[in-house]
């Protein structure tokens, strides 16, 4: 049996991105009905430690794809942007089209962008056909989250703890969220 398997594509500078690239993944791993690829972009700041670069192959592969950037002035980070430019071929040849999409952002203030940087990254997958699908109120974190968390896609406000490091809310919207989106991908491909 065929598994189908979720790119999460993030960029990250701070390292919060891509902790809640990981606490996604863990969802998706968790949930036993996809597996996942973390990507990242290429960047002024990127190490051989970091995660694998992102290629136009990995687009073509994955079944859906979950998005995150830092918020930069309430948009996408440059680095994150540049890639998604460059994806006109995917846009011509309808490569994304119908996948399942989702998004995830961070921000050192509470009041710093999220929701305008994640409705960026989701007109990215608009444009190029993906099926985009948030995290709703039954994740019960959503309700009691005194730091990041929206219905439109898992967050982080480093200034809430005043690190980089997820609280627990935070990390259990993305977590979940990245098991939202593996099973609503499996009802999807029909696959049984």
């Amino acid at each position: 049996m065929h598994m189908n398997d979720i790119l999460i594509l993030y960029y990250s500078k701070n390292d919060s991105t891509k902790k809640m690239a990981r606490a996604i993944a863990r969802g998706i791993e968790s949930s036993n009905l996809a597996s996942s690829s973390i990507r990242t972009v290429s960047s002024d700041n990127y190490k051989e430690s970091d995660d694998i670069l992102v290629t136009k192959e990995d687009l073509k592969k994955c079944s859906g794809m979950i998005i995150g950037s830092p918020t930069h002035f309430g948009n996408m980070a440059a680095p994150l942007k540049a890639f998604f430019d460059s994806t006109t071929d995917e846009w011509f040849n309808n490569t994304l089209e119908s996948k399942l999409g989702g998004v995830f952002t961070s921000t050192s203030s509470m009041h710093g962008g999220q929701e305008t940087t994640l409705f960026n990254l989701i007109t990215f997958m608009l444009h190029h056909g993906m099926i985009v699908a948030g995290s709703p109120y039954s994740i019960s974190e959503l309700h009691k989250t005194k730091s990041g968390g929206t219905p439109y896609g898992a967050t982080h406000v480093e200034s809430f703890n005043k690190s980089n490091e997820l609280t627990k809310d935070e990390y259990e919207i993305a977590k979940k969220s990245g098991v939202r989106i593996a099973d609503l991908i499996k009802k999807v491909s029909n696959e049984s």
